[in-house]
């Protein structure tokens, strides 16, 4: 007789068939004590692709493993919290649908929640070796992470000064019942770019004093398909991230404002723009970029709440 799951894998999909097997086959092939009882979740966000058909082809090879659960409300956000309903472990392990796990991924990443001494921990995130940025791009810059869903701060483990990305983490079950779950005004939904929903539950977590445990030794893999290798890619990212930001922090309540918009961000706009006309290294020239564009998302987001709700004050 099976005993309680202790580890569950949630999976979120929306319209990746193709790739979906092999992230879930890394997951199914982990190197896990045979006493570690575990599950996979795939949560499918209403894809209209052969998704089902792959799950159920998938549950017939690794029967008693593999569930599947339906969210039709588009967006990560609602695909998580949907999964972390349905979620039958005490640790809960995240990974994206593209993404391939190293063998002893799951392991490592959540060998240290089973006491209670760390709410969760984030693993590191690679690109493909054969990876190789364009000339336009410095991987060394940070601004360069977040669209290529790169996580690496190096291979000594420890606590976690700024929280995981989603592709790459886990918690303990109890931290989702007693905070709650993703934010659902955060977060991929069809084409919208908005993102902050993994980060901002780290760092709601960790503003209520919990720690969290960075495990270099916890690697994926995450693909760079040809469309985020395109400069319009990265500033719909960052414009993106701009807005998100503003939507998860919001705005300094004693802060001078006009028409909505901070006035350190009016400040801030100019100064920036000038480093980027002015820079001349292709890659320092783009981080620029991207800073004002980043700038740029900030303020169309504050403005756009101030009409929302500042107006009818």
């Amino acid at each position: 007789m099976r005993g309680p799951t202790k580890i569950s894998v949630l999976i979120c999909t929306y319209n990746r068939s193709q790739s979906l097997g092999v992230a879930v086959e890394s997951v199914a092939a982990q190197s896990l004590p045979q006493s570690l009882d575990w599950e996979i979740l795939i949560i499918d966000n209403n894809s209209p692709d052969q998704t089902r058909q792959v799950v159920e082809d998938l549950q017939h090879r690794y029967p008693n493993h593999i569930r599947y659960v339906f969210e039709p409300q588009q967006g990560v956000s609602h695909a998580r919290n949907a999964g972390i309903r349905e979620a039958r472990g005490e640790i809960l392990a995240f990974l994206d649908d593209d993404e391939t796990a190293s063998k002893d991924w799951l392991q490592n990443l959540t060998g240290n929640l089973h006491n209670g001494e760390w709410a969760g921990a984030g693993g590191r995130v690679l690109p493909p070796s054969s990876f190789s940025p364009p000339r336009w791009l410095s991987t060394k810059s940070s601004f360069a992470n977040g669209p290529l869903a790169a996580f690496d701060l190096g291979l000594v483990a420890g606590q976690l000064s700024e929280p995981a990305f989603g592709a790459n983490m886990a918690f303990r079950r109890e931290v989702f019942d007693k905070y709650g779950g993703f934010r659902t005004d955060l977060g991929r939904a069809g084409k919208s770019m908005i993102s902050n929903e993994d980060t901002e539950f780290g760092r709601r977590l960790m503003a209520a004093g919990l720690r969290l445990r960075y495990e270099p030794s916890a690697l994926t893999y995450h693909p760079v398909e040809a469309n985020r290798l395109q400069k319009e890619y990265f500033l719909n990212w960052w414009f993106s991230k701009g807005r998100s930001d503003i939507r998860e922090l919001g705005n300094q309540p004693n802060s001078k404002r006009f028409l909505g918009v901070p006035l350190p961000l009016f400040r801030a706009l100019p100064w920036v723009a000038m480093r980027w006309v002015f820079a001349v290294e292709p890659p320092k020239r783009f981080s620029y970029k991207l800073q004002v564009w980043n700038c740029v998302g900030q303020i169309y987001e504050s403005y756009r709440q101030w009409l929302a709700t500042g107006r009818k004050r």
